[in-house]
């Protein structure tokens, strides 16, 4: 225990030693930070997104997925290896990345800082890489990803992560919650052990395994220090941004008694102040970081005095000022627009448990929450018609150990389903039609597949239902995207949207939207569907923060399991108008947007 304490008061005297250093150089520190980050944001992002979608189109490829990785290498085998290539140069920029950060953190501790010098030393560094590393840097990168966002946050890894829908099934389950904890437990210790490889590939000079080996070494006896200085860092980050939150929210608040027009030019400052405040904490915390990294390999110059750099001012001070300038704009469209509603869609009919997914009881109950659009799953029977059950399996909620297709739609219909504490007869989508005819509410209809469909059923649903859609103002999705490209071809009026797991690129498709897990849906991708005029709906979401975070980035719709918490969330960051209350929202969804809050 005493030991212990010993640790926890030398971390924060580290923390002391190298705040009192950092606050020397600040201004060199914000250059090397911003500069690195205005690259990455606005040349290698763009110019990687250009490149994919011309090379995807070059293909007639219209998106990336799981669903046609195969087809992909096996039939378009010439752009399979563009893309491996593309990868590559992505973990090689990543690479650079870090190493442009470690480099310009040590050459501003040695007064010898100039970003031409560290752009220098950057690539030299990289042309000690070998091929036959590759694909350790690529372990290594997943392995620290954890750690990765302690030192620096940058946007091309951010969609290295395991999408909340599955996380979210393997937890329901007590033998896949085990395995997902073990597998967390294994990469956090990986990633822990083998931090310090970059370091000492950069700064010694190290192949990737020779460094991954020594860091291994070097950590055996450092892992716990390590991480009491990496916990107490995040800590005290945390505290002082909660802090300056707390301070101008209540600032605003008492601001907002002026009048309207005083009031909104004091919320721009505030918010605006807010945003550098917080971009000044993650590079300290950054920089602290790696002063973390240099010692146990044995880089601890002390920093030596600050110098007086016209070129280092005058080019921070341009920066900070487009910046800041680029912010104030960004922050009077926020405060002074009013943002529009998004649909709210319950999620396989229900909300708050109140029935049976899919079933018409349930539906009956969430149709006088008046949601916009009830959101259901369409499966072909044995016979050709199509019932409104989610499962390929009808065992979880009938008992009966068969799937749809094995079964007429006259046999699925004398079913019962049982879930929540309810029951109610398995419905025909005919039945489900004319209940929600009756009830006036719209259907959002997603169209599941399976190999045992017939060959004609989008033929048979489009000459049956398709008018009827289209005049009730229904709309159709699939997670299946020849589901999209056939009924677009059978009926290219007919509103159908791409339900898409996991957020690669985005898609040039015959789509008329997309339905987006939301773990991994960004404010790039919604601003790339609107510029085609396409609607973007997120699911399943049922936080009112993630919420908030979602409205902030124009999503379209939601898709939710509980109705009334979106309504409550809507009202709260559309209707309030006071402006300490969209600071306050701001600050909320700040935590979940760090990789894009940048001032």
């Amino acid at each position: 225990m005493k030991a212990r304490k010993i640790e926890v008061k030398s971390a924060f005297e580290d923390i002391r030693v190298y705040t009192s250093e950092f606050k020397k150089h600040l201004l060199q520190y914000i250059l090397l930070v911003l500069s690195l980050d205005l690259i990455s944001q606005f040349i290698v992002i763009p110019l990687f997104r250009y490149v994919t979608t011309f090379v995807l189109q070059a293909g007639a490829i219209p998106f990336v997925s799981y669903q046609n990785v195969i087809i992909i290498i096996t039939t378009h085998t010439s752009i399979f290896i563009i893309l491996i290539i593309e990868l590559i140069l992505l973990m090689l920029i990543v690479y650079s990345e870090f190493a442009f950060l470690l480099i310009g953190v040590k050459n501003i501790k040695k007064a010898t800082f100039t970003l031409p010098s560290v752009f220098k030393e950057t690539f030299i560094s990289l042309k000690t890489l070998r091929v036959s590393s590759l694909l350790l840097l690529i372990a290594y990168f997943i392995f620290i990803i954890p750690f990765a966002g302690i030192i620096f946050r940058t946007p091309l890894l951010s969609k290295i992560q395991i999408p909340d829908f599955i996380l979210d099934y393997m937890t329901r389950n007590w033998i896949l919650a085990l395995i997902l904890i073990l597998f967390y437990l294994v990469i956090g210790v990986l990633g822990l052990r083998l931090i310090l490889t970059l370091p000492l590939m950069i700064f010694k000079q190290q192949k990737t395994w020779p460094a991954m080996k020594q860091s291994w070494n070097l950590t055996r006896k450092l892992w716990r220090p390590l991480i009491i200085r990496l916990g107490e860092l995040t800590f005290l980050a945390a505290i002082i941004l909660l802090g300056f939150y707390c301070s101008f929210y209540l600032l605003q608040l008492a601001c907002d008694i002026f009048p309207r027009k005083l009031s909104f030019i004091i919320a721009v400052v505030n918010l605006t102040i807010i945003q550098i405040i917080s971009e000044v904490v993650l590079i300290w915390s950054s920089v602290i970081a790696i002063c973390f990294l240099f010692k146990p390999i044995g880089i601890q110059e002390k920093s030596r005095p600050a110098q007086t750099n016209k070129v280092v001012i005058s080019t921070s001070s341009i920066i900070i000022a487009v910046l800041v300038m680029g912010a104030a704009i960004t922050n009077i469209l926020y405060l002074g627009t009013n943002f529009s509603a998004p649909l709210i869609i319950s999620h396989r009919g229900v909300s708050e448990e109140n029935g049976v997914q899919n079933t018409i009881p349930a539906l009956k109950k969430t149709a006088h929450l008046k949601p916009d659009y009830v959101e259901i799953d369409l499966h072909e029977t044995k016979d050709k018609q199509f019932v409104v059950m989610h499962d390929e399996n009808l065992k979880k909620l009938t008992g009966v150990d068969k799937k749809p297709n094995e079964l007429t739609l006259k046999e699925l219909t004398h079913l019962t389903a049982k879930e929540n504490g309810s029951e109610g007869k398995v419905a025909s989508f005919d039945q489900y039609l004319k209940a929600a005819k009756k009830l006036h509410q719209k259907l959002l209809i997603e169209i599941k597949t399976t190999p045992q469909d017939s060959k004609k059923m989008l033929e048979y649903f489009n000459r049956k239902y398709g008018k009827l859609i289209i005049e009730r103002h229904y709309q159709v999705q699939s997670l299946d995207y020849g589901v999209v490209e056939n009924l677009h071809r059978i009926n290219p009026k007919l509103p159908v949207l791409y339900i898409q797991p996991y957020n690669f690129t985005y898609p040039e498709s015959v789509a008329k939207g997309y339905s987006m897990e939301y773990s991994t849906l960004d404010s790039d991708f919604i601003w790339q569907a609107h510029l085609h005029h396409h609607p973007v709906y997120a699911w399943t979401v049922n936080q009112s923060g993630l919420i908030k975070r979602l409205m902030y980035d124009h999503v379209d719709g939601i898709i939710t399991d509980d109705v009334p918490e979106v309504k409550k969330a809507i009202k709260d960051f559309k209707n309030n108008s006071s402006y300490a209350n969209k600071i306050l929202n701001y600050t909320i969804i700040l935590p979940g947007m760090l990789e894009n809050m940048r001032v």
